[in-house]
């Protein structure tokens, strides 16, 4: 048994793997389909059919839902550059999960804990 933390022990949230169907909102002018690979409450990987850029600012609204939500490209895969890594504006559960693991805890907008 290691005697260091997991790296996935210093996510924000767990990651669950789950394929629901996006619409991305890249510019005014480029709608796209994308779906997710791996989502969690901060963010998601997804697949998308046109290259994106780090630091992009997206809108995406997941069809199960109908939710959407405001996300920046944090990582682009370099050996797979249609797969993102993006993180929600918002921590939310926009995925439409019924059971989120515990640690998915949406955050009180005073900052309670």
């Amino acid at each position: 048994m290691p005697s260091k933390p997991v790296a996935c022990e210093s996510r924000r949230s767990t990651r669950v793997p789950l394929k629901v169907v996006i619409r991305e909102w890249v510019t005014n002018s480029l709608i796209c389909e994308g779906e997710t690979i791996i989502v969690n409450l901060h963010g998601a990987l997804i697949s998308t059919p046109v290259a994106l850029s780090k630091g992009m600012r997206i809108e995406i609204q997941v069809f199960l839902t109908d939710k959407r939500a405001l996300a920046e490209v944090v990582y682009v895969d370099p050996n797979q550059p249609l797969y993102c890594g993006i993180e929600l504006a918002r921590p939310e559960n926009v995925w439409g999960l019924p059971f989120p693991p515990d640690d998915w805890q949406e955050s009180d907008p005073e900052g309670a804990t």
